[in-house]
């Protein structure tokens, strides 16, 4: 068999396996990277290996305690040299070896107030960019502060497990720490479209919940099943996360072109109160190097309020 008709080959394999409709699909072929006409990976590796990384603002509205209220997302997608073994960013990525992976970084960073206090949160999730070696998330991280004290919690990619631990403020919460099965997460499934050009695995799996999502509820975290189906409004791709174990829906509207950016997402945890996020600006910069008094004209061009 040719190198061309091998890789035809895995490209067919590979978009039968994430198009089989609504059937169960198990934890390997949930993250298959399916492949789309466009972009070509000349696209994909000039616009996330420029050294640059895409910054994203969005306008929410964020149900707590009960009450909507105003809020901002700030999504950052970078890619970074990662340490397989240390599971951190690599300061010397040509000396690293085998231990060298490439990975997406999201950084989710969430800000809004609850009458005269806020609540500043901040996601980073850790996917590498070769699914077929390394299907799953390295790490995932969430600190959550607010007046009242603070979270921190922390997921770390250990063989077929995950090893949780959690550090708490709240008596209810405590400090903690256990191990998960691996599986997909709640958290990586934007950074994931991103890297599958728009694809997203569709039927049922098993998923480990946002961290958001399970301290605001006070559950704990652990893997759920839930369905993602999809459909195309106009230019936009929708995916919707069904969860059948525990009461919460997310949707996420993705454009359909390249760069596949996240235009629009939801969150419904069944009590009336729907969590929106629409995005308002996106930069494509090398945001580390912009620090000087005069690069806060930035924040104006990403319409940011905070």
């Amino acid at each position: 068999m040719t190198i061309k008709s091998s890789l035809l080959f895995a490209i067919i394999f590979s978009f039968l396996a994430c198009e089989s409709g609504e059937k169960k699909a198990p934890i390997a072929q949930a993250v298959i990277t399916q492949k789309e006409e466009n972009p070509t990976p000349q696209n994909f590796n000039s616009y996330w290996y420029s050294g640059k990384a895409e910054i994203s603002s969005y306008d929410v509205k964020q149900s707590r305690y009960g009450e909507m209220r105003d809020a901002e997302v700030v999504l950052v997608f970078v890619t970074e040299p990662f340490s397989l073994s240390k599971q951190v960013k690599l300061d010397r990525p040509k000396e690293a070896g085998e231990d060298k992976v490439s990975v997406m970084k999201l950084n989710n960073v969430r800000k809004f107030n609850t009458g005269i206090y806020d609540y500043s949160i901040l996601t980073s999730t850790f996917t590498p960019i070769d699914s077929k070696n390394h299907p799953l998330t390295l790490k995932s991280t969430t600190s959550i502060q607010e007046w009242c004290g603070q979270t921190y919690t922390q997921l770390n990619l250990d063989g077929d497990n995950y090893q949780f631990k959690q550090f708490s403020y709240f008596e209810s919460d405590g400090d903690e720490e256990k191990t998960l099965k691996a599986t997909l997460l709640e958290e990586d499934l934007m950074t994931r479209i991103r890297i599958n050009n728009g694809a997203l695995a569709l039927g049922e799996t098993s998923l480990i919940p946002s961290t958001i999502y399970s301290r605001f509820s006070h559950k704990n975290m652990q893997p759920e099943t839930a369905t993602i189906s999809k459909k195309t409004i106009k230019n936009t791709l929708q995916y919707t996360i069904t969860y059948t174990t525990i009461e919460r829906t997310l949707t996420i509207d993705v454009e359909n072109t390249f760069p596949y950016k996240i235009m629009k997402w939801t969150e419904d945890n069944g009590d009336d109160l729907i969590t929106t996020a629409t995005l308002k600006s996106s930069l494509h910069e090398p945001y580390w190097n912009q620090k000087s008094v005069a690069d806060e004209a930035q924040r104006d061009a990403l319409k940011l309020i905070k």
